[in-house]
């Protein structure tokens, strides 16, 4: 027999599976992540931030569904609402809950479910653990949008400013400001211009100097003093310092909550900091809306190609192989159009095709592959193309470089056009050299965050005369606002700036004025 004390862990690893049966302790769970771990960075080249693997419960993972999975959150009504909703669904069986929720934070938290088996922990380690790790601290989005250093004590600053907020100005006026920014956080994210990203000790030094300042100038003196005003205005003059205004001010501005919080003339200092917080949360969030399918696939071909190794080496048994292939075909499962089930293409699914078929070009080429792809096929070095992909594109341009003409066929894809005025749809491409090009770039387009999203911008405020904020939705594709929505968030816009607000639809190409909105001072 061998002296095993003289053998290295890995030949007795090689030797015997990691684990046997669905229970697992702490200790397999470290001998699963070190042999995952060799695998991610020996084979796959993976690099990232360090792990912090917490085991939560159920109940504790319905309460992450609710704060938008975030560790440190303050308190909404709206979290609430949304744990009753999925606790509601999971208790009835009509809804499962996620293996895992992994936190964009350095370290990454992984939050795995203590009711998984031994072989779901092991595939959540290699897909959140890895998988996620690795997109979130090299892909670009992330790199130049998030702070993965700051985010949980800034996190922890925004939840205890909160609840001293509402100890000192009550619940209900914390709550109705946060309402207010919520309506809006999805217009309150910088898209193209950088700014700085939220620093703990920038926050706290920056809301002691303003304080200081406040009490250093206060002086009542200032109300009583009288105003002058023209009597007479001359219409081009007034014009120049209207642009001279708008020029200072930055406008148009993209930000509507960043507009708010900075200009707007009555606002209080700590609902202007209850803004800022809102905003910051929502640009923490913005890489992952542009960056979804990616993301997911970049995760899921992780695992597989995890797993399979592991598999290989007898590090695992055919019974969790089974297990685990069970449970990776229903997250790939793409549903038909007809399904019920069907609800758009599944990001698991077109990633992780995506990836694999970037794979089997490097690898296996065909004469077609060659032609599409003559940079990467039968380059023999499948990962550091992915690990290229996976760092410098968001979905809308992955697809638009690396959807094959094989990926077109698997998934079926064809494009229709769907014109409201005319009496039936048009087949628009379809399975040949110029519908493969208009395939790949129309499915392109629906991952573009720009079309998706309606583009809102600050384009004027009347700060000499009634101070009313005029917004701009610019039209494309003749798609505009639903009215009571719309109606609604101005409400709620007005109530921030102080005075009314107005918005204007425009069509993009010819700056026509097709709806005009208007919501009075708020009270």
């Amino acid at each position: 027999m061998p002296d095993t004390r003289a053998m290295g862990l890995s030949e007795l690893r090689a030797e015997m599976p990691l684990f046997t049966g669905p229970n697992w302790d702490f200790g397999g769970l470290r001998r699963v992540y070190e042999a995952v771990e060799r695998i991610a960075f020996d084979d796959l080249g993976l690099d990232i931030y360090p792990v912090q693997i917490e085991v939560i419960t159920s109940e504790q993972m319905l309460d992450a569904y609710s704060s938008v999975g975030l560790p440190l959150m303050y308190r909404h009504w709206s979290f609430g609402k949304r744990f009753a909703y999925h606790e509601t669904l999971y208790r009835k069986g009509l809804q499962g809950l996620a293996y895992e929720i992994v936190i964009n934070s350095n370290p990454v938290i992984c939050y795995i479910m203590e009711e998984n088996s031994m072989t779901m922990q092991t595939l959540v380690i290699a897909h959140a653990a890895f998988g996620h790790n690795h997109f979130f601290k090299n892909n670009y989005l992330f790199r130049q949008w998030t702070d993965a250093d700051a985010i949980l004590d800034y996190l922890s600053f925004a939840r205890d400013f909160v609840t001293k907020c509402e100890e000192k100005y009550g619940a209900d006026a914390v709550e109705r400001v946060l309402d207010a920014a919520h309506s809006l956080k999805e217009h309150g994210v910088n898209r193209y211009a950088h700014r700085s990203k939220p620093n703990l000790a920038e926050e706290q030094r920056r809301a002691e100097q303003r304080r200081a300042h406040d009490e250093a100038t206060f002086n009542d003196l200032w109300r009583t003093v009288p105003t002058l005003e023209k009597d007479k205005h001359d219409p081009e003059e007034d014009e120049q310092q209207r642009e001279l205004i708008k020029g200072k001010l930055g406008l148009p501005e993209e930000n509507l909550l960043y507009f708010i919080e900075k200009r707007a003339p009555r606002l209080e200092d700590w609902k202007r900091e209850l803004i800022r917080i809102v905003r910051h949360v929502s640009q923490y969030f913005y890489p992952q809306k542009q960056l979804m399918m990616m993301n997911e696939g970049c995760a899921t071909f992780v695992h597989y190609e995890i797993m399979n190794r592991l598999h290989d080496k007898g590090l695992i048994t055919e019974g969790s192989m089974l297990e685990f292939l069970h449970s990776h075909s229903s997250v790939v499962f793409q549903p038909g159009f007809d399904d019920p089930r069907y609800s758009g293409l599944n990001p698991y699914a077109l990633g992780f095709e995506m990836m694999s078929d970037i794979r089997r070009i490097c690898l296996q080429p065909t004469g077609e592959d060659r032609e599409w792809f003559p940079e990467i096929a039968g380059c023999g070095d499948p990962y550091r193309v992915l690990r290229d992909a996976w760092a410098n594109y968001r979905d809308e341009s992955f697809i638009l470089q690396y959807m094959s003409p094989a990926i077109i066929r698997k998934f079926k894809l064809f494009q229709i056009s769907d014109d409201s005025s005319k009496p039936s749809l048009k087949v628009e491409a379809i399975h040949d050299e110029i519908g493969y090009r208009k395939v790949r770039s129309a499915l392109s387009k629906q991952y573009d965050l720009s079309r998706r999203e309606p583009d809102v911008q600050v384009v004027d405020v009347d700060l000499t005369g009634d101070r009313c904020l005029i917004l701009a939705h610019y039209v494309h594709e003749g798609v505009l606002l639903d009215e009571k929505t719309c109606r609604s968030v101005l409400r709620y816009a007005s109530f921030l700036w102080g005075y009314a607000v107005k918005l204007l639809e425009i069509e993009a190409p010819t700056d026509k004025v097709l709806k005009t909105y208007e919501s009075a001072e708020a009270n």
